[in-house]
Order: structure tokens, then sequence, then C-alpha cells
């Protein structure tokens, strides 16, 4: 019927159920239509090409920039549609330096993917020989524009996601690439916070998680004089398996352990150890600052591009962050000080933290983490940069038997595995301080309102007559805009939790790629059926808390301030350091 409200697509009657563009309702027809640009969290941009389709009475259209109407006809695979959509494929392989073969992407690399499903075998265009352009001044990451393909998805990200706007075209015509202001390297560029979600939706290799520090590990282990620890952050474990062909969300961390294992690490640690130490640390401080009434509201500090945000954007609020370190940043010097008090050398005992994020890199290289040039936490690999070196030794990831980590450092709570998803920090330390305020409430209370469903969530907790505001957010515009209600009294919490990537750690830089928001879905899913095995709060760790009066002195005192705390620089004037 005329009224009926659908599209037809290769002949194929297709429903019209709220998408915003044709190319939303053709690949819920399960037509996987190609596209560079396309990204379901950004605004329609349409610069690839790539999406056209052809509509009866309109021609050849981008597939993004259409609405869906009632009554169209849209044919996707017609062969002028093919052959406009090879001559754009070819002319992007031809744009720039694209040697599949020598580039840390491959396996990885969407134009890679989309030469290879549209069956492209030469390039009929003549190929410009480029040089590469590779700017790896920066910790965090590495970029090489003669591998960009200007689809503009990077700086839309750092624009529309996290309201920073580091990167930018910049040129014109054949010139044109991207760059940070007044084309500087990275590692000069003030506005960026090293978060690394440009890299995240890079689909080739202009723009990835630096990896340099692989070939360092590897001359670590197989120094006889070294001792080398290995820790992995709560994220990993529900996306490195992604790699092996594992599902999303699927907890591998006893896979992680064999094949670190096999690597030929002496030490192989769970991170989620240290994130229940933070909890120790940070749960106490805001309790101390709740019934004082100072500087509230408290603002989480595990992130390093947020806490890099806060000195760079609104220094402010630093006397509103939390003193706690990062949970990364925490166990390096426990590992450190443990190791010296079993008679080793501190700089004996070499520090890897595999982690889903860019910024771990940028925060392990700040000075205040050294100790008489030695630093707390030796190398960073992303969850990616381990897969590599997986597979480089050969090992059989998928069919590996699962191991456990090493004691006492690999013990955690679910309080200490949730870090990994956004509100999980602030639901762990609510966990903490429940138990702390009420001694007698029993039993597990989930958060829900804190778990990822939104952007922003909040939360108010009842204990006896006390009553503590929590807030929950990622992504540093959502981050802005709850600072600037907070500034001007438009809003009043007690604690607030922000993480810069969208969803949280399992959406990091360092994570394998994904599109849209099912993925870290499965992924912090993962994380909360982990949490449900595990004991329920921080304090339940026993051997996190045999550390005090061994290790550390007690919660909050001198040598656990000392080890496990740390301070902030107001870097707006662009000259802190």
């Amino acid at each position: 019927m005329e009224n009926e409200n659908f599209v037809t697509i290769e002949g194929k009657k297709v429903a019209i159920e709220g998408e915003r563009n044709l190319l939303e309702l053709i690949r819920k027809a399960n037509f996987n239509i190609v596209t560079f640009c396309y990204q379901p969290e950004l605004a329609i941009y349409g610069a690839c090409r790539l999406c056209l389709v052809e509509v009866e009475g309109m021609g050849i259209v981008a597939s993004c920039c259409v609405a869906p109407k009632a009554g169209m006809k849209v044919r996707i695979n017609s062969d002028e549609i093919r052959n406009l959509r090879r001559i754009n494929l070819e002319l992007l392989l031809a744009s720039g330096n694209h040697n599949c073969t020598l580039c840390g992407k491959s396996g990885n690399c969407k134009l890679q993917k989309l030469a290879k499903d549209m069956g492209i075998s030469e390039i009929r265009y003549k190929v410009k020989k480029h040089t590469s352009e590779i700017d790896a001044t920066a910790p965090a990451l590495v970029r090489d524009n003669s591998k960009c393909i200007l689809c503009g998805n990077c700086v839309r990200t750092c624009n529309e996601v996290q309201g920073i706007g580091a990167i930018d075209f910049a040129f014109r015509g054949y010139k044109a690439k991207i760059a940070t202001a007044f084309n500087k390297d990275m590692v000069e560029s003030h506005e960026c916070v090293s978060c690394g979600q440009c890299a995240r939706v890079c689909p080739t290799g202009a723009l990835m998680p630096n990896s340099s520090e692989i070939e360092d590990v590897y001359k670590a282990i197989n120094n006889p004089d070294k001792k080398v620890a290995v820790h992995i952050a709560p994220a990993v474990r529900v996306g490195l398996g992604e790699v092996f062909g594992i599902k999303p969300g699927i907890s591998v961390d006893g896979k992680i352990a064999a094949a670190l294992r096999m690597l030929g690490f002496d030490y192989v640690y769970d991170t989620s150890f240290a994130a229940d130490l933070t909890i120790v640390e940070e749960a106490t401080e805001f309790i101390e600052r709740f019934t004082k009434k100072d500087h509230l509201p408290q603002l989480t500090s595990c992130c390093p591009a947020w806490v890099n945000y806060v000195e760079k954007f609104v220094p402010e609020f630093i006397p509103n962050l939390s003193s706690a370190r990062s949970p990364m940043q925490m166990m390096g010097p426990v590992l450190k000080a443990d190791f010296e008090e079993r008679g080793g050398k501190r700089e004996d005992l070499v520090v890897v933290a595999i982690m889903p994020c860019s910024a771990k890199k940028m925060e392990a290289k700040l000075d205040k983490f050294y100790v008489d040039k030695n630093p707390d936490t030796d190398h960073v690999v992303t969850t990616v940069g381990l897969a590599h070196m997986i597979k480089a030794a050969g090992i059989d990831f998928a069919n590996l038997p699962d191991e456990e980590f090493d004691k006492p450092f690999g013990t955690k709570t679910g309080g200490g595995v949730i870090f990994g998803a956004s509100g999980g920090v602030m639901e762990a330390a609510l966990r903490y301080a429940a138990a702390e305020l009420d001694p007698k409430r029993q039993g597990r209370v989930i958060f829900e309102s804190l778990r990822e469903t939104k952007e922003f969530r909040e939360a108010e907790l009842n204990i006896g007559d006390i009553k503590i505001r929590v807030a929950v957010t990622s992504g540093l515009r959502n981050a802005r805009k709850l600072l600037e209600d907070v500034r001007a009294g438009k809003a009043h919490y007690d604690f607030i939790e922000v993480m810069s990537c969208p969803g949280g750690c399992v959406a990091g830089a360092g994570q394998p790629q994904y599109e849209g928001w099912k993925i870290r879905k499965e992924r912090a899913q993962g994380l909360y059926a982990e949490d449900a095995k595990l004991a329920y709060k921080s304090q339940d760790n026993k051997e996190v808390m045999a550390l005090y009066g061994h290790v550390l002195d007690k919660i909050g005192g001198k040598k656990a301030h000392q080890l496990l705390h740390t301070h902030y620089t107001d870097r707006k004037d662009r000259t802190g350091k």
C-alpha cells in the first residue's frame, strides 16, 4: 500500500524505524555498505563518497546524507555504483603511502580490508611516491600523514566528542593535511590530552598508539640481570580476545596470564589489585573530605587524559581532584618497594603495564613518577600491542589453557575489575564508603543507575541520615558541560567520576578498534559478569589490606602518600610541565 512506511532496497522492503539516514536502513537490511567517514557517534559528514547508492528519481547520492522516505527505491549494487565505489577506493589507495606489509595497522586497517573485500588487485591511477611523515615525538601517539585519507574522523572526534580541537584540516588542495595548531609536533601541542580517541576512529595507519616500547620490553625480558613484572588493566581482559576471534566481552584473563608467561615475564599480575588499592585510598580521602565539606565535589583521578584536561583547561578544579594516583601508577611503586623489601634493587625490577589506553604512555613518562631517574612504570604496552607480541611469538592464544595470576598482586575483587567501565570507579568507591560509614550494612548493592546507559548518570546514596550525591560521565565534552554546571551552581554533587573515553577504558585507544556502541557495551557487560563472581568490595581484598603495616604504613599514612598519591600542576598558561 502507498501509505506503508518502508523503503525498497534491491527489491527487498525494509521498514523505516527511526533510522536517521539511508545508510543505517541499508545496514539494517544486512547490506554492509562500505564507508570511511561515517561514525554512528558523530555528525553526518559525507566526505569519503564510498556509501554511494542510486535512488529512483534522485540519481546517485551518498546514503549517509539522505534521510529515508516511504516509497523510495534504492539500488546499491548496480554496475555504475560498484564502478564508482571502486574508482573512489583506488584513488584513495593511490593518494598515499599505503605499503601494507610495512604498516603497523596491517591486519586491522579499514582501507586494507575494503580493498580486499572489493577485490582490488591493481590501482589504475598513477601512485605518487610518498615519503613517510612520521611524528613520534609524543609518548602516546604516532602519526604519519602520508597514510592519511582525509576522512576527517579524527578531527570530528576531537571536536564533537572531546570538545578540544587539538587537530584540524590545514593547507589547501593537494597540500591539505591534518595538523595540530601551527603545524607543531604532537609533543608540542598544548591542547592534546593524549586520550587517543583520534587514533581509535582512524581507518588507516595515519594515527596509532605509540608501540615503540615493545622492543624495550623484549630487551628487558632477555636481560639476565633484570626481573620483569607485568600487570594487565581490567579492560584488557574483555578486549584482547577479539583479535583472536573470541567474542567481545568474553574475559580471557586466564589465557592472558598463560601467554605472558610464555613470552618470558617473571611475574604476572593483575592491575585490578591496584584498582582495589586505589579505592581504599581514594574512598577514604572522599569520606574525610565529605565529613569536613572540603573541596567538594571530589573528582576521580585514575584517567590520565582527564587529569591532563583539568590541568590544561580547568585548573581551578585541581583542588577537587583526588590526590590518589591511578591504579597503574600505584602498582609500579608498590611492586618496586616490595622487591626492595625482599632484597632486590629497585632498578633491577622492570615493571610493564598492559593498558587499553594511549594516555597511560604519557602518564608513565611524567617526571613526578620517577625516583632517582628510575620510573615507577618502566614500559606501557597497549592491548593491541600485546596482541602483536603474542602473534609474533607464534602463541596459539585462543586454545591456551587458563592460568592464574601470581600472588599476592594478582588478587582482586569485583570492585577492582569494574574500573574498566564508565561508572565502575564510582560504584566501587560507593561500595567501600557505604561499608565504612555503615558497618552493619550487609549484602551487595548494585548501582545500576551508574552503569552506562547514557552519557551522564547521577545517583543518591542514602546511609542513615547521610545523603551522598554522585555523578558519572565519559567523554571530555560531557565533562566540560558538567563542570560548567557545577561552577555556575546549577548542579551540586559530592563525588564525580570522569573518563575521557566514551564508555570508559573498555573503549580506550589501545583496544581493538570498533564502531558504534554495541561492542563497547559487550565489553562492559563482560566486566560486570566477572564482578558477579568475585568478592564485592575492595576492602575484601585481604592481600591489599595486608600491604598496610608491610610495604605501607596505614591508609592515608605518610608512606602511603609517598607511594600512592600525587600532586597536580596548573598548565593553562602553557608553561607548566
